[in-house]
């Protein structure tokens, strides 16, 4: 059976990723920069499938589809653009498409839409190999899908955005990334966008010349240039001054950079990930965020759950938190352990983090118990929350529904029954959380 798959990108960074995940899953790839390559490879070697940008320079995808479709009128397509335009995907639909998927790509609903394509199924991901995971507790499904995109982008150099709210382990996913990356052996260079002046940020980051402004007394790399051949992450970038976001385009565009003072310009090589625990769709609505900006870097985005809703991960954190650094392993009683299950974590890891930091100062015992928890833990504790009731998968509404409109009802049912729990209601509907996030942008309900 033909599994060759046509992947057609102006960009090398999104086609490596996107082979990467088709390889990994064992279909064949082939690799093309623009229209005129990808009717070669076409009529070269006949693959089996197309995966196409649709804007790039010169033609476009939507191009490249009429024309492909016009001699091979059964070869499935598959589009993806940066701009989620209903018409194009409308026209996209009518010419023959299989699927049109906007950025950020789900890369499980990307390898789903290929499979159903090409009526491949299995389950023949690659995991996460068990070396790449020393040092990182996650146990819940939610949290490992996380990671599993994470090693399916760490080979590329393709723009991360990391979302989740603070606290949730964004930096440990930057981390992660990096690692397991070909830039391994270089810096990974961390600044928060929020923890730096705004008058200082553009010379912490491009670097500044002797005498630039008063106070510069010696000449700055800057961290762009610090990461040169690293990596650069970007914390809380949603906190950036707008000022200054034209000149992280321009850097992210070009690859170069002018530091403050300087009369010429700097070539730099880094690859950027950026995270936020801000909304930024709705930032770029209200003119707090560069929509131009958010586009580059919402190219890739892995949304890291609360902790709330990543259960299973709360007992083995605490664990790996009390005997961090330890002589000795002490352990979690039970009752300890439902005290920390039943608290809602509002501050995420770090919350967890800080709690445990408190019994190891506090406590003298091997073995923890409710009463050595910091007290709102132990109050939440008294409440004695049960566990969530178990729940069916909703029924689908009447066949004579738009296929929209059953979609929009099933995915509010199941929000209805696990009480808003977005990992919970993925999992009663058969998909990861992100497609759910997607889906629930898609359908108006995010």
């Amino acid at each position: 059976m033909n599994t060759t798959i046509l992947i057609v990108d102006d960009e090398a960074r999104y086609r490596d990723l996107y082979a990467r995940v088709l390889r990994d899953a064992g279909l064949d790839v082939l690799e093309a920069e623009d229209v005129a390559a990808a009717l070669k490879a076409i009529g070269k070697n006949a693959p089996a499938m197309v995966v196409s940008d649709v804007r790039m320079p010169g033609a476009s995808g939507l191009d490249l589809l009429r024309r492909a479709r016009a001699d091979q009128p059964g070869l499935p397509f598959l589009l993806v653009t940066a701009y989620a335009d209903v018409r194009e995907a409308v026209d996209a639909l009518k010419l023959g498409a299989v699927d049109y998927l906007a950025k950020p790509v789900d890369l499980d609903e990307l390898l789903a839409a290929v499979r159903d394509a090409l009526g491949v199924h299995g389950d023949g991901d690659a995991d996460v190999p068990a070396s790449a995971l020393e040092g990182i507790v996650a146990e819940s499904p939610a949290m490992r899908a996380v990671l599993r995109d994470a090693w399916r982008v760490a080979g590329s150099d393709a723009t991360v955005l990391l979302t989740g709210e603070s606290g949730s382990g964004k930096e440990v996913v930057a981390q992660f990334i990096h690692v397991n990356s070909a830039r391994r052996d270089k810096a990974l260079v961390t600044v928060n966008c929020a923890a730096v002046a705004p008058t200082l940020l553009a010379s912490e980051l491009f670097g500044h010349e002797k005498g630039a402004f008063t106070g510069a007394v010696a000449k700055r790399k800057g961290f762009f240039r610090e990461a040169h051949e690293g990596t650069l992450f970007l914390d809380e970038i949603g906190d950036m001054p707008l000022e200054l976001q034209a000149s992280l385009l321009r850097a992210t565009e070009t690859g170069r950079i002018t530091p403050v003072g300087a009369d010429r310009e700097v070539a730099v090589d880094c690859r950027l990930i950026a995270a936020t625990n801000r909304n930024l769709e709705e930032d770029v609505a209200q003119g707090r965020f560069r929509q131009d900006l958010f586009y580059r870097l919402n190219v890739i985005t892995i949304d890291i759950p609360p902790l709330r809703e990543r259960p299973e991960d709360i007992a083995p954190l605490a664990r790996f938190f009390l005997n961090k650094g330890a002589a000795e392993a002490r352990r979690l009683s039970r009752a300890a352990a439902q005290a920390l299950q039943n608290h809602p974590w509002p501050g995420n890891v770090r919350e967890l983090a800080n709690a445990m930091a408190h019994v190891r100062l506090l406590s003298q015992t091997d073995v923890i118990l409710p009463e050595h928890l910091p007290p709102a833990v132990r109050k939440s504790a008294a409440k004695a929350v049960p566990d969530a009731p178990a729940v069916a998968r909703p029924k689908l509404p009447e066949e004579t529904k738009t296929l929209e409109q059953q979609e929009f009802e099933a995915v509010a049912a199941a929000l209805k029954q696990t009480g808003g729990n977005r990992t919970h209601a993925a999992q009663l509907l058969g998909i990861t959380r992100r497609g759910l996030i997607y889906k629930l942008k898609r359908l108006g309900l995010g």
